[in-house]
């Protein structure tokens, strides 16, 4: 079965010459693209939108052989905004910047800026169904506003993490993939004197794959400080499991990804089952359905959310696409698709619909 349309949205489309002593790989991934908002802050906008099917990725890779089975590895990613150039995480890097070692027997330790495994066990194992009907707007956000998560562009963008959300100063171990099965674990010790716990970070991972059969499970739970510097600490924790089968040329996938504020009790959970369907080599369509709740600290809001796209590669690395998608949530909520980044651009009502039409390469 052709995964081109899930691959190159994972964001980790890298090609390296495995018969090689060492080797650096440059690699990237370009989307762009004229989106439609019925409502974004009380009005319709006609937009340039670009990040949406695929991040927009430039990076290095490189892997050194040191014998026995062991090598030296290392990445530095970024993400990038097409329509300004601009970089869209701190620091020229702020995607990915790591080196670590990498066993066959024993498996892999990285040091750095790295994804945990809320992104790694269950996207980019292919157990995000959203990455099958478009991409970005079809992961959980909704009509959450008082999430309010630190150091995120609205407070509740992507609260699930499962669009790739690195964490920074990691020490992150994987081990080998030993009958299907995989664990994995990270640390990332907070650097506050005094006190261990503040600003730091925990993920897990595990993941089980047999044929066309894939299973992941995640936790991560991130401390933040105040913006004082001292207690209390916000403590985010989100916790998510998923599934995919290929059926041949169909590929399903369905997930449960939850979010969890201590600093005010919020929390939210998003249930989503979605399928991708190859009809010919070139030309596939995805759809995806998703049902999300906020708890009473939410005000019990919920939403639900539909979205579809079609795709048609024009190459082993280029494609054009169209891609839609619509939420209603419940009466008196306002309802918000993830990926619009405009802290006021929740929809004015409980519905909200955005159709796309794009393009995307990779290299």
């Amino acid at each position: 079965m052709r995964k081109t349309s899930l691959a190159i949205a994972l964001g980790t489309l890298i090609s390296v010459d495995a018969t090689a002593q060492s080797s650096v790989t440059m690699y990237g991934m370009i989307d762009s693209g004229i989106s439609y908002v019925s409502n974004q802050g009380g009005h319709s906008v006609l937009k340039f939108d670009d990040g949406v099917y695929t991040p927009n990725i430039f990076g290095l890779e490189g892997k050194e052989d040191l014998g026995g089975g062991l090598k030296a590895v290392f990445k530095l990613e970024n993400q990038f905004q097409l329509g300004t150039g601009s970089i869209l995480q701190p620091g020229l890097f702020g995607r990915q910047a790591y080196v670590g070692l990498e066993s066959v027997k024993l498996g892999t330790l990285m040091l750095g800026n790295v994804y945990e495994f809320m992104f790694t066990s269950l996207t980019q194992a292919g157990n995000a169904p959203g990455v099958l009907s478009g991409g970005l707007y079809n992961f959980a956000s909704g009509p959450f506003q008082k999430l309010a998560i630190p150091q995120n562009p609205t407070g509740y963008f992507d609260w699930s993490r499962t669009t790739g959300l690195p964490l920074s100063n990691s020490i992150r171990y994987q081990s080998p993939v030993i009958a299907g099965l995989q664990v994995g674990a990270l640390y990332a010790p907070g650097g506050m004197p005094g006190n261990f716990s503040g600003n730091s970070a925990v993920s897990f991972g595990l993941n089980y794959t047999a044929g066309p059969f894939g299973l992941g499970a995640a936790y991560t739970d991130k401390k933040y400080p105040s913006l004082t510097g001292g207690e209390p600490f916000t403590t985010i924790t989100n916790w998510g499991v998923g599934a995919h089968y290929a059926f041949g040329p169909l590929f399903t996938a369905a997930d449960l990804v939850t979010v969890r504020n201590s600093l005010n009790g919020t929390a939210a959970y998003a249930a989503q089952i979605g399928a991708s369907l190859h009809m010919s080599p070139e030309m596939a369509v995805g759809v995806s359905y998703m049902y999300m709740k906020g708890n009473a600290a939410l005000g019990n809001d919920h939403a639900n959310q539909i979205g579809s796209s079609l795709s048609y590669d024009l190459s082993k690395r280029t494609g054009v696409y169209v891609a839609g998608v619509y939420q209603r949530a419940n009466s008196g909520a306002n309802a918000n698709i993830n990926g619009i980044l405009d802290p006021m651009g929740a929809s004015t009502t409980p519905t909200q619909f955005i159709a796309r039409v794009g393009i995307r390469t990779t290299f």
